[in-house]
Order: C-alpha cells, then structure tokens, then sequence
C-alpha cells in the first residue's frame, strides 16, 4: 500500500488530468475521490509533476461539480461574500470560523445519523413503519405502472400470472 508519511491514501494526478489511485493502482474520477471523502477515508493528492500536494484544488473541483450537477448550498450572496473575505483583514477570522461552523454542522448531522439508526434497530415500532414505507412505495409502483399502462406508453404483459392487489391498501 502506498501511502505517504501522513499515513494517507496517495492518489497522483498526472500532466493529462488523470487521477492515478496508488492503493488501488487504477485511474480514478472525481466521483472516486468524493467517496473517499464520504467514506472519511484519509488522502492527498499529489501533483505528480511538481510534488506538490493538490488536495484543496481537488477538493474545490469537486465542490463545483456538486453545486452544477444538483441543489447548490452556497447562494451568489453567500458566495460574493466569501470572495469578499479575500484579501481582508478578517480573512483567518472567517476562515476559522468556516472550518469550526462546518466541522459541527457535520458532526451533528452524523450524531443525528446514528442515534436514527440506533433507534430504527433498538425500536420495534420502527419495524412498522418500515414495513408501511415499503407499501407505500409498493403501491406508488403499482399506480405508475397502471398509469403507463392506460396512458399507453407501457404495453401491458401478456403472461402476468398472478393478480395485483387492489391500489387502495
């Protein structure tokens, strides 16, 4: 395994823009990298010309990704404001502020995560509604699918053997 002195994953990007995965000893794309992120797996990322460790370009890169490809969290005001703390006396004040505001959001969200998890094994109601979500689902499938079928876009099938329950559950 090759892994730098920090003990973290080494992904290398190479003078093409590929991403080279130096534990897995494969290419790999942004989203690879992101879920190395989210699976909280420690990296850096090398430029492999200069030496010089990447990670927050990397990083940036994703987080652009991200804000294009979905529901973006920052706003242009919250953004203009964040380019406004460049070059200002208050930028290491921000930028602390930032990283501790975001480190809790985030610990919060993962104790909120696990105490769910906990209770959705340790409460035996939790079963029920589980089991009521998965009707729910079953029946919003069944009434797509008469849906497409009426409207003409799905052709029936000719071999359904069994009956379909009633939509009304």
């Amino acid at each position: 395994m090759t892994e730098n002195a920090a003990g973290k994953r080494v992904i290398k990007k190479y003078p093409n823009r590929r991403l080279y995965d130096t534990n897995e000893s494969k290419y790999v794309t942004l989203n690879d990298v992101r879920k190395l992120v989210l699976d909280e797996t420690p990296f850096c990322v090398i430029d492999k010309k200069t030496g010089e460790d990447i990670t927050r370009n990397i990083l940036l890169q994703i987080i652009i990704e991200q804000e294009e490809a979905g529901d973006p969290i920052f706003s242009t005001d919250a953004l203009q404001q964040l380019i406004g703390f460049y070059g200002n006396s208050a930028r290491s004040l921000a930028g602390d502020f930032m990283q501790s505001s975001v480190g809790m959001l985030y610990e919060q969200q993962k104790r909120l995560q696990e105490q769910l998890t906990s209770a959705m094994h340790t409460n035996p109601i939790s079963g029920m509604f589980a089991d009521a979500a998965k009707r729910n689902v079953e029946m919003w499938q069944r009434m797509q699918e008469t849906l497409m079928k009426s409207s003409g876009l799905m052709k029936p099938q000719a071999s359904a053997t069994k009956e379909e329950p009633p939509l009304d559950d």
